[in-house]
């Protein structure tokens, strides 16, 4: 090889190496993250029959912690599988919704960026059936914070704002003989660590000393404007 092939060889093998480390270094596939199974039952303690649930309504419980809370959603339309990875870089598999039309989908209601979440007194983050002020599309959970706003037909992805990664989905089976739903597992990234150092002391003051106890057995279901008395829509 003469000097002019070897420079322009190790011209285009630098080329190479620097355009392949500026490409997403994803890690392993994330999995599942199994807790206890919990029954979804309404305030009376009857179990939450799927069909009962009104499309595009917000509805909220507990999982996988006592003071974790997750929404709960009838898109009205299949939810398809879909490919995300979290803000580490871990990609994973979102199944899509459950049910008999597979619309039925949950998420953790903790927002990935400034960990906003709906509480008994306000909430500043909800599922907007249609366009907000700043939306870029109707059927997106939208924070009010600084306007993250996430698809739920898409395993939450992340369609607009400052939101690093998707919300955690919280995973769900369907027994379609009872027309139940449990809770068994999150899938993505999960914030609960960060979630619990900042709101130690309003969750000891909300919840107490269960709020970081497991969710067991069954979660109570709410709709939003009842779990909440102050929903704000911006």
């Amino acid at each position: 090889m003469d000097r002019r092939g070897f420079i322009e060889s190790c011209t285009a093998g630098a080329a190479c190496i620097s355009a392949s480390a500026a490409l997403p270094a994803f890690g392993a596939d994330a999995k599942p993250r199994l807790y206890d199974r919990a029954l979804l039952v309404d305030e009376r303690g009857d179990p939450v029959r799927a069909s009962s649930l009104q499309p595009l309504t917000n509805y909220v419980f507990h999982y996988p912690f006592e003071a974790t809370p997750v929404f709960l959603l009838d898109l009205a339309k299949p939810a398809l599988p879909h490919s995300l990875s979290t803000r580490a870089r871990d990609s994973y598999a979102w199944p899509g919704g459950v049910g008999r039309q597979r619309s039925i989908v949950a998420y953790s209601a903790i927002c990935a960026h400034r960990l906003v979440y709906p509480t008994r007194d306000v909430s500043f983050i909800s599922f907007r059936p249609t366009r907000a002020q700043r939306g870029v599309q109707d059927g997106l959970i939208h924070c009010c914070a600084e306007h993250s706003q996430y698809d739920p037909a898409r395993g939450a992805q992340v369609m607009s704002g400052p939101a690093p990664q998707p919300l955690c989905a919280v995973l769900l089976t369907h027994d379609p003989k009872a027309d139940t739903l449990t809770a068994y597992a999150t899938l993505g990234g999960e914030l609960f660590d960060e979630f619990f150092k900042k709101y130690e002391m309003k969750l000891s003051l909300d919840v107490g000393p269960k709020a970081r106890n497991a969710v067991a057995a069954q979660t109570v279901v709410s709709e939003l404007s009842k779990f909440c008395r102050n929903p704000i829509k911006c």
